[in-house]
């Protein structure tokens, strides 16, 4: 995908998601208008409600005191006797003698003609002490009748308490326990339609936030994948063209006369044979390891051995030429390994090449062993170019190349550390790397000696 398309798909998406969000704004900004509009009714509806239970109420105890008065031929004005507390709660005030049996059928009487059909519990307070001193839950039933929790008869009234309802003065109450003095205002509502604007807004910005990741690394892997092929294109037509342009030469060559000449051209023949099928095993080896078939052929051998070995190898074949050379501090007190001995020389060829390769001076490269904790350490450092901070954590990605501008004076496929990585974490070691530019790279493993591995 060009950046070209890649922006574009950016802004349409942010587009679309703005577009989503302003409708799904709008839409909550007027259902929660609607709401409040709902909310506002039914509160005026419920404050009537009240306003005609309570007067209802009130106009029914009135008569209830007005009759108790009456029996008890008692004179005077009642008015601003009835009092509502709360929505349902009333007191009366008498001081008049009052008997309980006689109230309860009073307030069963006129609740029943004022259409008042709710549980209640009415309570017969003494003027002087302020106390309570008889009372009663009265249960609606659903035959529009009033009956009583516990039946109440006279003989359950002791004589004392007989004689002091008949003979002091008192006042009664009236709660409703069933009516509660609550508006819808006043419930919770912790979770309001813009919580969920919330989190939908969250949700789209992570998954186009993913999104976006997703595409770039595409775009990443995309653009490696270009690298690579080009990279592996030059690789393999070099050996192919100079096979070519030699069996060419042999082929125009006398036999008879030109021994000295067909013995270099069939060494270079055969140089660059090896040279393509290393670049071509390479290749295959990394593909076996995307499709995790490593194989692992375990065996015990002395791995100061294999580095004293391929040190010998590249200094006779690269360094002598460069004047560089392979310093050994093998200091390991046990160098025996279980491991894998051909791909531990990959992996100690692969460290070699690539310190020789990116280094722009004479190379001096030191291979040091040492065991620490049942492990054995083994450290590569060279003097070459170094790698910059924000390569250094990309280097062990398949494909992966330190870029160098316009320069393709490194040859390679971005394959050896991927591979070094991989095999080396399938021993069940680790590998780190520490590096400053222009001064130079260590790369340092570490596998157990035990042979213990994770495969």
């Amino acid at each position: 995908m060009s950046n070209k398309n890649l922006r574009t798909v950016i802004f349409l998406g942010i587009a679309s998601i703005l577009c989503i969000l302003t409708i799904q704004f709008f839409w909550i900004k007027k259902n929660i208008e609607f709401q409040e509009t709902n909310l506002s009714i039914q509160n005026r509806q419920d404050s009537l409600s009240r306003v005609q239970f309570g007067d209802q109420v009130t106009i029914a105890l009135k008569k209830v005191a007005d009759e108790i008065q009456r029996i008890n031929q008692q004179p005077g004005d009642l008015y601003g006797n009835v009092k509502q507390l709360t929505t349902n709660y009333f007191t009366v005030e008498l001081q008049d003698t009052l008997h309980p049996f006689l109230l309860e059928l009073l307030l069963k009487h006129e609740f029943y003609n004022h259409n008042i059909k709710e549980d209640f519990q009415y309570g017969i307070y003494d003027c002087f002490s302020d106390s309570i001193v008889y009372g009663d839950y009265i249960k609606f039933e659903g035959d529009s009748t009033f009956t009583n929790q516990e039946l109440n008869d006279d003989y359950k009234l002791d004589e004392d308490l007989q004689m002091k309802l008949n003979s002091d003065l008192h006042y009664f109450s009236v709660v409703f326990p069933k009516v509660e003095n609550v508006s819808l205002e006043s419930l919770p509502n912790d979770v309001t339609p813009w919580y969920y604007l919330f989190a939908i807004i969250l949700f789209v910005m992570i998954f186009f936030g993913f999104s976006i990741s997703v595409i770039f690394k595409q775009k990443k892997l995309s653009e490696i994948r270009n690298d690579f092929i080009n990279n592996m294109t030059h690789e393999l037509k070099t050996p192919i063209a100079t096979i070519g342009l030699s069996s060419e030469t042999l082929m125009n060559l006398d036999p008879e006369n030109a021994k000295d000449k067909l013995l270099r051209y069939a060494s270079i023949i055969y140089k660059e044979n090896k040279r393509l099928e290393s670049q071509v095993e390479r290749v295959l080896n990394v593909a076996n390891l995307d499709r995790t078939e490593i194989k692992l052929n375990l065996s015990l051998f002395n791995v100061h051995e294999i580095i004293e070995e391929a040190a010998e190898n590249f200094e006779f074949n690269q360094l002598e030429e460069l004047g560089g050379s392979i310093q050994l501090d093998l200091n390991a007190e046990n160098p025996l390994l279980k491991a894998d001995q051909v791909h531990i020389t990959n992996i100690v060829n692969n460290l070699l090449d690539n310190a020789i390769k990116y280094c722009d001076k004479t190379p001096e490269i030191s291979i040091s062993t040492a065991n620490l904790r049942g492990k054995i350490v083994i450290s590569f450092k060279d003097n070459g170019k170094g790698i910059s901070r924000e390569n250094l954590k990309h280097i062990f990605d398949k494909f992966y190349r330190v870029p160098t501008g316009n320069l393709h004076d490194v040859k390679g496929f971005g394959l050896g550390l991927f591979y070094v990585k991989t095999i080396t974490e399938e021993l069940g070691g680790t590998i780190s790397v520490k590096s400053v530019l222009t001064k130079g790279s260590e790369f340092i493993i570490t596998l157990p000696t035990n042979g213990a591995s994770q495969t």
